[in-house]
């Protein structure tokens, strides 16, 4: 079942520049997607535009049977809580002045879920490999990884069907990166997550589908094993040949 889709999606931020061209693209619920390309390639821009933070010049982009429309609050209320993003950087992504617990609970506020928010923010943290004594402590008392996981479970103490995943792993160092992309791996067995990223190693060890984006336009798309065991653009190739790959 289709959860998201892209159509014929363009965005520029002048007439004559593209940033993406006619981008294509579908989310399937419970399948995990990797959104792959180099620096300037677009895909931080995609991801923009699938969290509602700016609007397609051209084309559409639906959740569900319905069209993504930032100016219509009802609908983006039900979004947020539906949707939810984890950033690259672990260090700048959460608030120092803000305890644990507070960090974690904000979408439970700003989307005013009902129930305990101690308790979510509870399950939330289990979930992500710490204790609940983390709740009343700071994040600079964290490791870069460790602050990782408190960004994962700010993102999934909502429940959210769907998380966008921007570079997750790349600002941490390589073991650390391992231990995330196994709990990223857990996470997708109960919610659909998307992965933008510009390592063909992490998105192959995590994602079952997965986007090659050139210069604003998908190149290659399709089953990630079938694509890295059988690339058929020169780009992909070129990424394939140049990306460490995560250990097995």
């Amino acid at each position: 079942m289709t959860l998201f889709s892209v159509e014929h999606v363009s965005f520029g931020y002048s007439r004559d520049r593209l940033v993406l061209d006619d981008v294509s693209m579908s989310v399937q619920r419970g399948r995990s997607l990797g959104i792959v390309g180099e620096s300037g390639s677009g895909k931080t821009t995609l991801l923009r535009l699938l969290l509602g933070l700016n609007r397609p010049t051209a084309g559409t982009i639906r959740f569900g049977d319905e069209t993504l429309d930032i100016a219509d609050r009802g609908f983006m209320r039900r979004y947020r809580r539906s949707v939810q993003a984890v950033f690259q950087d672990p260090y700048s992504s959460l608030d120092p002045r803000q305890k644990i617990a507070s960090i974690i609970a904000e979408p439970l506020r700003s989307l005013r879920i009902a129930g305990s928010i101690d308790d979510a923010v509870r399950a939330a943290l289990i979930a992500v490999g710490l204790s609940e004594d983390a709740m009343e402590r700071y994040p600079h008392e964290f490791s870069g990884g460790q602050r990782q996981r408190i960004a994962i479970a700010r993102a999934i103490v909502a429940r959210p069907e769907l998380v966008l995943a921007d570079e997750a792993v790349s600002a941490l160092d390589l073991s650390t990166r391992v231990r995330i992309v196994e709990l990223l791996k857990t996470l997708a067995q109960s919610m659909t997550l998307v992965l933008v990223s510009h390592d063909l190693g992490v998105v192959g060890a995590l994602c079952d589908d997965i986007v090659i984006l050139e210069r604003g336009r998908i190149v290659e798309s399709g089953a990630t094993r079938q694509i890295l065991d059988a690339p058929e653009h020169p780009y992909t190739r070129k990424l394939i040949d140049s990306v460490p790959r995560m250990p097995a």
